[in-house]
């Protein structure tokens, strides 16, 4: 399978890779998971300042000129779909994550690290411009969302900085951003006991974007219930998730599955 079909786009740019490797400052005493390393031109530059590096390549013919091209370093080229792949086994206790992450998977991919954070020190992605701007989002704008959501659970989201198509081969039809996510994000001050329940919580909040939070809650908890813990927290009846920060929707979750635990 073609680059061009996963939806690879790989720095051909070594001005832009050596503005990335700057911003992520490897060193030798950590372990680097790369994700999408194509043929390995940015495998060379990471692995000539980290101590060592995980090179995760899903085509074949690609991942054998990786092979070639990092022979000497310490490389290590894991052929294989990232997606289905145990990184946590391949680069315990803790690691770093670089990628450069196809268009159409970088929501998933996402997910999945998010899901490991508690092993990871940091998260580098290129990844397209609007998802980066949805990914470090703020509550209270309409870019906020699910995802942003996700991001600022698990980790701190930050963009350190906007790429033209120009440094990349073949060239997206649109600007890229390297977004540095630093575990572990709101969390660890939350402390929730459910945390999957809550996010799922989180997710039905957002589930239809042209309705309230209370509209979309209602079919889970009742409409008054509802409502009545709007009130009772000072939220505006006709909030939308992407004005609610997480702070407010954990207490709003808290709440509202207390009652429920009291009704059942």
């Amino acid at each position: 399978m073609s680059p061009q079909r996963l939806g690879q786009h790989f720095l051909a740019d070594a001005g832009w890779r050596g503005q990335i490797l700057d911003r992520i400052a490897p060193a030798k005493d950590q372990v680097w998971v790369e994700i999408g390393a194509g043929s390995g031109q940015m495998t060379r530059d990471l692995a000539m300042r980290a101590g060592r590096v995980i090179a995760i390549e899903i085509d074949r013919a690609l991942a054998q000129q990786l092979r070639e091209n990092t022979e000497g370093l310490p490389v290590e080229v894991v052929e294989g779909d990232v997606l289905r792949l145990d990184l946590v086994g391949l680069a315990a206790p803790r690691f770093r994550v670089y990628g450069s992450l196809p268009y159409y998977i970088t929501s998933p991919i996402l997910r999945k690290l998010f899901l490991i954070a508690d092993h990871l020190d940091e998260i580098d992605v290129v990844i397209q411009w609007e998802v980066a701007r949805r990914v470090a989002a703020q509550p209270g704008g309409s870019e906020y969302g699910w995802l942003s959501l996700l991001s600022r659970f698990y980790t701190s989201p930050e963009i350190l900085l906007r790429i033209p198509p120009g440094a990349f081969r073949p060239p997206p039809q649109v600007d890229s951003a390297l977004v540095l996510l630093t575990p572990p994000g709101e969390r660890a001050r939350l402390k929730l006991e459910n945390e999957e329940r809550f996010l799922k919580f989180a997710l039905q909040g957002f589930g239809q974007k042209r309705k309230t939070l209370a509209n979309n809650l209602k079919t889970s908890y009742g409409a008054q219930a509802v409502r009545e813990t709007l009130q009772a927290l000072g939220l505006e009846m006709q909030a939308r998730a992407e004005q609610i920060g997480i702070a407010d929707m954990a207490k709003l979750f808290r709440i509202l599955e207390i009652q429920e635990g009291r009704n059942a």
